[in-house]
């Protein structure tokens, strides 16, 4: 009796196995920013531009439904320029356009920021599975013309500095030459 109910069941599971749907998966994306290193001055906007390809071995279209990022602080990022890409891709298909923009504030540290942007998506306009995932860096620079300030600064302090010590020299040298 024993040997006929672990017969049943052993026949029973792979049959269901069998005769179960399969659940739908969604196939592969790939994301690539054009630049995915940038720099730019405080209080200034930076776009990053992406070329979004879905595989010719795809099976089917791939739904694009959202995102998700993630960017050190005090940046901002907008990704409102994600919503004028398309709603799917068919096998093979690629769309490059502008992905998102990050803002720098104008009292930023001089320091490297980082971030990355993930597309979420699947095989129907209601799977938010991650299908892409990229990194990116920003790094401040100071505005053009505070390297200049800089150096005549450091320039004219050099000259004082070196105008005291001519002073100083012939100060010693009027005292011990008589």
């Amino acid at each position: 009796m024993i040997r006929k109910i672990i017969l049943s069941l052993t026949m029973f599971v792979p049959a269901m196995l069998l005769l179960a749907p399969s659940p739908v998966l969604a196939d592969t994306l790939t994301l690539s920013l054009s630049n995915p290193v940038q720099s730019a001055a405080p209080g200034s906007t930076l776009t990053f531009d992406a070329t979004v390809s879905a595989p010719s071995t795809n099976a089917a279209p791939i739904f694009l439904n959202s995102d998700n990022y993630t960017i050190d602080s005090p940046l901002t990022l907008d990704d409102s320029d994600f919503f004028s890409f398309p709603l799917s891709l068919d096998p093979g298909d690629s769309y490059t356009g502008a992905l998102f923009t990050v803002t720098l504030p104008a009292d930023l540290v001089f320091q490297t920021y980082t971030g990355s942007f993930e597309i979420l998506g699947g095989a129907d306009g209601v799977t938010f599975d991650t299908l892409a995932t990229t990194g990116f860096q920003v790094n401040p620079t100071p505005e053009p013309g505070t390297m200049p300030l800089l150096a005549t600064g450091l320039g004219l302090l050099a000259f004082v500095m070196y105008r005291k010590r001519q002073i100083s020299l012939r100060r010693l040298a009027n005292r011990l030459i008589p």
